[in-house]
């Protein structure tokens, strides 16, 4: 990546502490020789230890997960019950809080907090988002906007304009174009993007931003038909972002693991388990030809209380006994659980993802390697 310009550096270097919580960004990620650090984070909605072991049994290739030393284990509880949900989760990352459940980029007090994509744009910093759902659902919503509740979409999607976000994919078109409201911000998005509602189009301009909205709602889950949306979509705003002479941050959402442990569904979850390990092999590449980018990936919570175990058959006298060479996948349950989820993570500071924290800890964790941003 090319050095920074020197009123970059000045921006940096002067950068003051950021309020809430006295949470600091970093004044200088960028001194002499040194660069600037890439971030992509992946986080797979609902994912828990049994879900990422599905990508071992349930596919003929090693799994990308495989390709990962560092692993630690996440506490996923917020500050008003201790199962979270996707809005406290996703804010615990994006701000360096717990909060309560349902809450999208504001504290425990209904205060808004500067997220860590909106920081790192001040100091210039290129950005982009990747969902399945709505980009005005809780996951993404989390980076950009600031309300009391998730189920506030048209609120969450008038941030969306506004935002710097230079990249984002997913869903939600009628959240922009079909308001209750009667606002047109689909014409507002276009005054600062070249949007796209039929497909992403690899043909990019480093001056311009782009924007997809590929769905009314939220995109087709696997099994109805998606196909390779979020591997593409993921290597698109990678290519996007690598174009910049600037450093960046990705954040790409695996939605629908989730959405398959709430339906207890299980051709669902191994489906959508597999779709975004796909996606970890298209980041884990990027990282392993990009010396000054970490890739982090973690789930929000586990959902479906998922474990996986004998497979049964019935034998030629109609009894019920183990196939031995087939596994089995069973939920205890249709809503999230409170258990830790796996944090993987490969790159530059990777280690400092290891061991058993609280997850907005994954934030300052991202802090303290931009301060420290020297990988040579």
């Amino acid at each position: 990546m090319k050095n920074m310009t020197l009123g970059r550096l000045v921006s940096l270097f002067t950068m003051l502490a950021i309020v809430a919580c006295q949470k600091t960004i970093p004044e200088n990620p960028k001194d002499e020789g040194q660069e600037p650090l890439n971030i992509i984070f992946m986080i797979g909605d609902g994912m828990g230890l049994t879900q990422v072991s599905t990508s071992f049994y349930f596919q003929e290739k090693p799994s990308n997960f495989e390709r990962f030393k560092t692993v630690g284990l996440s506490k996923t509880a917020c500050t008003s019950h201790k199962v979270t949900d996707s809005a406290a989760g996703a804010t615990a990352f994006s701000i360096g809080e717990k909060t309560y459940k349902r809450a999208i980029g504001v504290t425990k007090d209904t205060v808004s907090a500067p997220t860590i994509l909106e920081d790192l744009e001040k100091t210039g910093y290129k950005t982009g988002l990747v969902s399945l759902t709505s980009i005005t659902h809780a996951t993404p919503a989390s980076f950009y906007a600031h309300v009391a509740d998730r189920d506030m979409h048209e609120d969450i999607a008038a941030f969306l304009p506004k935002s710097g976000v230079d990249f984002f994919a997913g869903g939600g078109l009628k959240y922009f174009n079909k308001r209750k409201d009667g606002q047109d911000l689909f014409s507002k998005l276009q005054e600062s993007y070249e949007m796209d509602t039929t497909g992403l189009i690899n043909k990019f301009s480093k001056d311009k931003k782009y924007g997809y909205l590929l769905a009314q709602n939220e995109l087709p889950s696997k099994t109805q038909g998606r196909g390779d949306y979020l591997i593409e979509a993921t290597g698109l705003a990678l290519d996007y972002l690598t174009k910049s002479d600037e450093p960046f941050f990705l954040m790409v959402e695996g939605s629908f693991i989730d959405w398959g442990g709430h339906a207890n569904d299980k051709e669902m979850l191994v489906q959508e388990v597999l779709d975004f390990d796909k996606a970890i092999g298209v980041a884990l590449d990027y990282v392993e030809s990009h010396e000054n980018t970490i890739l982090v990936i973690t789930a929000d919570h586990e959902t479906g209380g998922t474990a996986m175990g004998k497979a049964y058959e019935l034998d030629q006298n109609g009894k019920k006994v183990e196939d031995p060479d087939t596994l089995d996948i069973y939920f205890n349950t249709d809503q999230h659980t409170a258990t830790a989820v796996p944090v993987f993570a490969k790159g530059n500071g990777e280690e400092l993802f290891a061991g058993i924290y609280e997850n907005n800890s994954i934030y300052h964790k991202f802090m303290k390697l931009l301060e420290n941003s020297d990988f040579q």
